[in-house]
């Protein structure tokens, strides 16, 4: 077979003759024989007929195409290869017929989707059929249809999912609010009722965005309540300890009482803002305020005897009397509330709690001076008596008693001393004198120290008088050499000797009393008025035991100089 030119100069192509040349170099080079030169040429040649042949038949119908399932018959006549044909064209209307369907179904679908998504389609209403496209039924439109199909149900169910969480918000604060239910979800869209199937139900963006607006109205409302109805309950407590209701009466309110204290998320009982349940605790503050208007005075003296009771254990001294017909006056004027009364006794109350917490130190160490001058004075009547070492029952105890005693004396001027410098501590931090039941702490205590001193040195001048007594009995015997005898002691009369104070058993008249102190007594009375010269200290301070008493020679008798 003659090659022809190797390509086209004018084209730049390349030609069946260029192949069939290259193919020549190819065979020369492998060493191919002209047998199998010759076979390969023919196949090739056969091939192109048979393209050639195809292209004949396409241009001679030009309106047949090939499907499968069409005979390719090319013989006979029109109507012959119309005859064959007819069965496939049958087939080929009814999946164009099955293919339409397809499209309607899907394009139907989105339609509805798309139409509950804007809000423009009614659920109950049918959407007619849309119109398709027959020029394009092609696998690739259809799959493109599917994919917008898939989205968009995506979508749907994404929206129904928000639209039933909005529904059990709803559901759970018209519980709590005890609304109804039903009514409030309706009024958004009728298809929110639990009547409707799930897929019924509305999920238009204006469903979406009322829905969500609901929910934010009833969350305020509920915090509102919830205030509103911890506001109540806080004034029922201040009320019930006001007027000490008893627990019976105040059970009766717990469902309000209990959410006092909790968040608007911890509210979740049913029905426990509900507009009654408000309306009745405001029903019971108004009634507990008309009582507590009525039971004014009772409450405010309640409160003035509690201030008292504290200024009393502090050990301070105020006009009761005084403040008392003061709340009676400001109560029957009626030119101050029963709050602001009541509000102004409370930060009394709170100032004297104070007061009383800044004395407690001084106060603690007062209570140990006056109980350590207890067991002195104590101490002081077991010495003078003779019978203390006889064999009598409970003399071991006494005893004992005696010892610790005589431990606790000796740190009397210690616990002075430390107390009168934290007292003088607590005057220059405050500025004011620290009294004691009306009488300035640092002036009993030196008046203690005082007659502390005096009574020593009046001991020492006993025992130097007991003394002297002693010698002159002495020189008596041995001048006229009698003797009493052991038998019968000498009878000798003997008198007390007036003190330097005056008084006529050794005890000074310018004392306060122990007992007194301890149940909040003031100073000593005279003609009718307290007596402000100064502050005197315990009897029991300068007691003077008996038997130095008894020991002192009569008034009338000289004291001479120490021999």
């Amino acid at each position: 077979m003659a090659v022809t030119d190797a390509q086209n100069p004018l084209l730049g192509e390349t030609t069946c003759g260029s192949l069939l040349q290259k193919l020549q170099e190819i065979w020369d080079e492998v060493g191919e024989n002209d047998e199998e030169r010759d076979k390969m040429l023919l196949q090739l040649e056969q091939d192109c007929l048979d393209v050639y042949k195809r292209k004949v038949e396409q241009a001679a119908n030009p309106w047949r195409k090939s499907f499968v399932g069409i005979p390719e018959k090319t013989s006979g006549t029109i109507k012959e290869q119309l005859a064959a044909i007819a069965p496939a064209l049958e087939q080929l209307c009814k999946q164009k017929e099955e293919r339409v369907k397809e499209f309607s179904d899907v394009q139907s679908q989105i339609q509805k989707i798309c139409g509950e998504i804007t809000g423009n389609l009614n659920l109950n209403d049918q959407t007619g059929t849309p119109a398709v496209d027959e020029a394009d039924l092609s696998l690739k439109k259809l799959d493109e249809y599917h994919a917008q199909l898939q989205e968009l149900q995506k979508e749907k169910s994404e929206r129904l999912h928000k639209v039933l969480d909005f529904v059990s918000t709803v559901h759970d604060l018209c519980a709590v609010l005890g609304m109804d239910f039903f009514s409030t979800v309706t009024e958004v869209h009728p298809s929110l009722n639990d009547s409707t199937s799930v897929q019924s139900k509305s999920i238009s963006n204006d469903t979406l965005s009322r829905l969500a607006k609901t929910v934010l109205a009833l969350k305020e409302d509920k915090k509102q309540r919830l205030h509103k109805l911890q506001e109540l309950a806080t004034q029922l407590i201040d009320l019930w300890n006001l007027m000490d209701t008893p627990i019976e009466e105040r059970r009766l309110f717990d469902h309000v009482t209990c959410n006092i204290s909790a968040s608007v998320d911890e509210v979740t009982v049913p029905g426990a803002l509900a507009l009654d349940l408000i309306e009745q605790a405001e029903v019971e503050v108004e009634r507990l305020d008309l009582l507590k208007a009525s039971r004014m005075k009772e409450i405010a003296f309640k409160r003035q005897a509690e201030l008292e009771e504290i200024f009393a254990r502090a050990h301070i001294e105020i006009d009761p009397e005084a403040a008392r017909e003061k709340i009676m006056a400001l109560i029957d004027s009626g030119n101050v509330e029963p709050t602001e009364l009541l509000t102004d006794m409370d930060n009394q109350i709170a100032n004297a709690k104070e007061e009383a917490l800044s004395r407690r130190d001084i106060l603690d160490k007062v209570e140990k001076w006056m109980s350590a001058c207890e067991e002195e004075s104590w101490l002081d009547d077991y010495n003078r008596d003779e019978n203390r070492y006889n064999a009598s029952r409970g003399a071991h105890l006494n005893l004992k008693r005696a010892e610790k005693a005589r431990i606790l004396v000796n740190k009397i001027s210690a616990l002075v001393d430390t107390l009168v410098a934290k007292t003088r501590a607590w005057e220059e931090d405050r500025g004011i004198s620290f009294t004691y039941d009306g009488v300035p702490l640092l002036a009993m205590l030196d008046e203690y120290a005082m007659l502390r001193h005096e009574r020593e040195d009046e001991k020492r001048r006993m025992r130097d008088q007991k003394k002297y007594n002693e010698l002159q009995n002495t020189e008596q015997e041995a001048i006229f050499g009698s003797r009493p005898s052991p038998a019968r002691p000498v009878s000798t009369k003997k008198v007390v000797a007036p003190r330097v104070n005056g008084g006529a058993n050794g005890t000074p008249s310018r004392r306060l009393s122990l007992n007194a102190h301890q149940n909040g007594a003031r100073s000593a009375v005279k003609d009718g008025k307290k007596d402000n010269t100064r502050p005197v200290a315990p009897v029991n301070y300068v007691a003077i035991s008996k038997d130095d008493a008894a020991s002192q020679v009569s008034g009338t008798d000289p004291i001479p100089a120490s021999p």
